[in-house]
């Protein structure tokens, strides 16, 4: 008995992982193909989803995540944030320059923790704000762990809104720059998000939602000279802001 009750909440699970990966609205017929589950267990679990207020079942009869799961979302952020700040602390002390924890939402990313630079003049940056996945630091090195299809796709989807002069707007070009990331392990956003502002950024390894880490400051002291001193320490404190998030 106890069994069944495991198997029916990842189940569940699965469900609204499926919802969320898509990024809208989907029937049943979609769910079970993406799930593997036979329509009627689908039925039965999207159901007692939509009592509880983590799923919605439109006037089209297609499903959605329900309000609850923002709540959720929120608190987890926050969790997940305060166990990451000490690293950020670690970073801004060390380099001198603001340290942010971003995660992957939907398609784009949000800043769940930052520590700020001891200068005066500080970034756009702050927890909680949403940002594009192309035209930052954070964005890139995530989009750098997809495939190219996925780059694509997300691009047709979202557009490629220009915040700066800079900012890739070619899906091409930002292909390359993933490629790029990807191969050398970080990204880059060199005045792509805001004018004057340089970032660097690596991926979190080993997560479960995908998350990155960046510093970010202005271009006069954010260098290229400074990336070469940065980007080994955001390896390691990525490392440790994983094992903070996993628990390993």
């Amino acid at each position: 008995m106890a069994e069944a009750g495991v198997q029916s909440v990842e189940r569940a699970l699965d469900l609204l992982e499926i919802l969320a990966e898509l990024g809208d609205d989907a029937g049943l017929s979609e769910l079970s193909e993406r799930s593997g589950l036979p329509l009627p267990t689908i039925h039965r679990l999207m159901r007692t989803l939509v009592g509880r207020g983590y799923a919605r079942r439109l006037p089209t009869r297609r499903y959605a995540l329900g309000a609850r799961t923002l709540g959720l979302g929120e608190a987890a952020g926050r969790q997940l944030g305060a166990g990451a700040r000490r690293h950020l602390a670690r970073l801004a002390r060390e380099l001198g320059e603001t340290a942010n924890l971003a995660m992957l939402d939907g398609e784009m990313a949000v800043y769940v923790a930052q520590a700020a630079s001891s200068h005066s003049m500080r970034m756009f940056t702050e927890v909680g704000r949403r940002v594009h996945l192309h035209s930052t630091g954070v964005g890139k090195a995530l989009l750098g762990e997809l495939p190219d299809a996925a780059v694509r796709d997300l691009a047709d989807r979202t557009g490629l809104p220009a915040a700066t002069e800079q900012t890739l707007t070619d899906v091409e070009a930002l292909l390359a720059a993933v490629r790029e990331a990807h191969e050398r392990g970080y990204a880059v956003d060199d005045g792509e998000q805001e004018i004057g502002v340089r970032c660097f950024a690596v991926v979190v390894p080993g997560v479960p939602v995908p998350a990155a880490l960046s510093v970010s400051g202005p271009a006069a002291r954010v260098s290229y000279e400074f990336g070469e001193r940065a980007v080994p320490l955001l390896h390691e404190v990525a490392r440790d802001v994983a094992r903070e998030l996993t628990g390993s």
